[in-house]
């Protein structure tokens, strides 16, 4: 694994990481009956969460053109960190809005 591949690895790991903690975040603001504060979060959450997407689709679209990815750990555990994140963004948007209703 080249060095460049590990760091976009990384970026998609850190960017999912803190979408997770922005959800969460929304989650305990919206359990507190903190609309401002948890849309704020979602909001944030989301733009983490589409970085980590658009860092992924620049990997999958270099492989469509040709260029051989080694297939590693470290980008196994960034692509679980995302559908994790999938998981969590769709629960935390539905109890936020339990919470808030």
């Amino acid at each position: 694994m080249t060095e460049e591949f590990e760091l976009i690895c990384f970026q998609i790991i850190s960017n999912s990481g803190m979408a997770k903690t922005c959800y969460v975040e929304a989650l305990r603001a919206a359990k507190k009956g903190n609309s401002e504060l948890a849309e704020s979060k979602l909001e944030e959450a989301s733009k983490l969460f589409m970085q980590a997407h658009k860092i992924h689709a620049q990997l999958i679209q270099k492989e469509a053109a040709g260029e051989h990815l080694d297939f590693s750990l470290i980008f196994m555990h960034a692509e679980d960190q995302m559908a994790s994140i999938e998981t969590i963004k769709l629960f935390a948007e539905e109890l936020i809005d339990l919470y808030l209703k």
